[in-house]
Formats: C-alpha cells, structure tokens, sequence
C-alpha cells in the first residue's frame, strides 16, 4: 500500500498505531458497503413491486445501483409523493455511500 506524506501525517496522530487505525478503516467501510448493499436491495426489491411500470424505472435502478444520487432523485421525483417518500428512505445513505470507495 502507497501513502501521501499527509495519510502518514493523519495516521501519526491517531491512537494505536498505523496498522490499527487502517484496519478500523477498512472494517468501517466494509461495513458502511454491505449496509448500503442490503438498503440498495430492499430499496429495488419495493421498486419492482411498486413502480416497476413508472416512467424511468429501468433508468433509476442503474443509478440506485452505480450510487448516482442527484440523477436517482431526478428519475423518481415525478412519482407520486407517498412511493417517492417511501423509496428515499429506503435506500437512506446508500447513494452516498460508494462514493467512500
């Protein structure tokens, strides 16, 4: 693995060590992206069931799934107000989420 001098910076101030501090990275980010995977998955799986026949329901499943927030919101913001509401809080942070990786 190739650091920065500012990554080594930051890990010198961290408590434990280098190894320490990257292994608690990893394990966060690991866990943040099968939180995102199951919230994606639940999150299509009402899609299918509820709004597979909206307007740009194919187009929203790839950006759900490829974590295109803006263009996600965009897609469904004509669908009606209580599916939209129900959809966004599904997939909660899981837009964000790959954007980490």
């Amino acid at each position: 693995m190739t650091l920065l001098p500012r990554h080594w910076d930051w890990l010198a101030i961290q408590p434990g060590d280098a190894s320490v501090t990257i292994r608690k990275l990893v394990e966060a980010v690991r866990k943040n992206n099968n939180d995102a995977r199951v919230s994606q998955e639940a999150t299509y799986r009402f899609m299918t069931a509820v709004a597979g026949n909206f307007t740009g329901f194919e187009e929203a499943c790839r950006a759900l799934f490829a974590s295109h927030p803006q263009h996600f919101h965009d897609l469904i913001k004509a669908w009606p107000a209580d599916v939209r509401s129900y959809i966004e809080k599904l997939a909660g942070d899981s837009l964000a989420v790959s954007e980490i990786t």
